[in-house]
């Protein structure tokens, strides 16, 4: 990586890359239908772009069958999102902001900073391995560990389980689970789970609340059991 402020790839070209790598990741098929719908683009508009990134050797473009990022095209998305989740990290806990307020701020900086500047707030961080929301942060030489977590929506009444993990897509959600106070390394008991897809009740920092599957489906957790074996306990006190 230069150290040179000055980037090989515009921001359109590092936020489709960035997106290409997320559907990728989630098991999602990388069509045009689906790369438009996330980067709120036409369909024209994206098949467009998918030509020029495999023209330029970042993606391999199979018609009717999607794209798949080549080792050059992940690099850079492993890059750019190196640089937002180390500064939401720096956002929120240099700056102050709210782990609803980081993901818009950090896509505003994500392709503007120096891999100088990159480096000083990961040395100030101490070397972080996670963002505010608990997802991996990639390492300077491009590596990734894979996040971590089974979705709360798949635990069972009687489980007692550790907040490891939530998705960031939307603020709103964000800020309502903080209000109901989850939170990363947060306890949560499973309390009940109605069928036919309702709503589970909770235990969360005393609290007893009720929350709908589909949030539910927002939170990445673990055995609390698990963890505490796997960590000494220490960690999770």
């Amino acid at each position: 990586m230069s150290k040179s402020a000055s980037r090989p790839f515009s921001p359109a070209v590092e936020d489709y890359l960035k997106v290409v790598y997320k559907l990728q990741q989630s098991g999602e098929s990388v069509s045009t239908n689906a790369l438009a719908k996330k980067m709120k683009t036409s369909a024209a508009a994206a098949s467009k772009m998918f030509k020029a990134l495999a023209d330029m050797k970042l993606i391999e473009h199979t018609p009717y069958y999607g794209a798949k990022l080549t080792p050059a095209g992940e690099k850079v998305a492993l890059e750019v999102i190196r640089h937002h989740r180390l500064l939401e990290l720096y956002l929120h806990q240099a700056l102050g902001y709210g782990w609803d307020e980081v993901d818009a701020e950090a896509e505003k900086l994500e392709h503007h900073i120096s891999e100088e500047f990159e480096d000083r707030i990961d040395h100030l961080l101490d070397y972080p391995t996670l963002d505010p929301h608990g997802d991996p942060i990639p390492t300077r030489d491009g590596t990734i560990e894979p996040p971590r977590g089974t979705s709360l929506a798949h635990a069972e009444p009687g489980e007692n389980v550790v907040v490891l993990r939530v998705q960031d897509h939307d603020p709103s959600v964000l800020r309502f689970l903080a209000e109901m106070g989850v939170q990363l390394k947060g306890h949560i008991t499973i309390l009940e789970k109605q069928p036919f897809n309702g709503p589970l009740t909770l235990r969360i920092a005393e609290k007893e609340v009720t929350l709908g599957r589909e949030l539910a489906g927002h939170i990445f957790v673990e055995s609390r059991e698990t963890i505490e074996v796997g960590m000494g306990g220490a960690a999770w006190k």
